[in-house]
């Protein structure tokens, strides 16, 4: 038995048991720079099947994942490209573009909208919960995640390009993933800052 709680002691399993998804959470990074060689799509398809086990309320399962092929690739970081050239101008617009495409892999995430402000709340909500499920699993088995969430994911080029719907589903985030080259440092806030008890 663990320490009681309001006067009622409760049973919670070895803390052994819940090391390995605390090292999980402890250790992902988000990663800049990969290893050139693309992983194969099969690692992200097991990651997206257990994204979806998200929690979300109404079970409305709001959130969908395009896997980019090599085509889609493409024109994905010429559109980037030429977006950036248009506004910070063309030697931007070229280290654009290299930069993309020496990223092994891409995938779009989207939510739906469109119902009501709440539940399109909540549904994004929900899809950032899938975005963790499935960065956690990519980094447990060894690859590298970026999220991204720059002005392109915002234009209706870029919506055009992947044929999606703005006033149906919107972008939640441009993804890059990989076998990480360089894995950064961080640290939080301890939780003594951020936990707040109230009596």
């Amino acid at each position: 038995m663990n320490e009681p709680h309001d006067g009622v002691a409760v049973a919670l399993k070895p803390i052994a048991e819940a090391e390995a998804i605390a090292l999980a959470l402890q250790s992902r990074r988000s990663i800049n720079l990969f290893e050139p060689e693309p992983v194969g799509e099969a690692v992200l398809m097991e990651a997206i099947e257990l994204a979806s086990w998200a929690p979300n309320h109404r079970m409305t399962e709001p959130w969908k994942f395009y896997v980019i092929g090599k085509r889609t690739k493409q024109s994905i970081a010429q559109c980037a490209a030429d977006f950036e050239a248009e506004t910070k101008g063309a030697r931007s617009g070229e280290a654009r573009l290299k930069r993309l495409l020496a990223i092994p892999a891409y995938f779009i995430v989207t939510t739906a909208v469109g119902k009501d402000d709440l539940t399109d709340r909540e549904d994004y909500a929900a899809t950032c919960c899938a975005v963790q499920n499935l960065s956690l699993y990519l980094w447990q088995r060894g690859v590298g995640v970026k999220w991204t969430t720059g002005a392109i994911t915002r234009e209706q080029r870029f919506y055009d390009l992947l044929g999606i719907d703005p006033t149906k589903e919107m972008i939640v985030g441009f993804f890059w993933y990989g076998l990480p080259k360089v894995v950064p440092e961080q640290s939080r806030k301890p939780v003594s800052e951020i936990a707040v008890r109230l009596p």
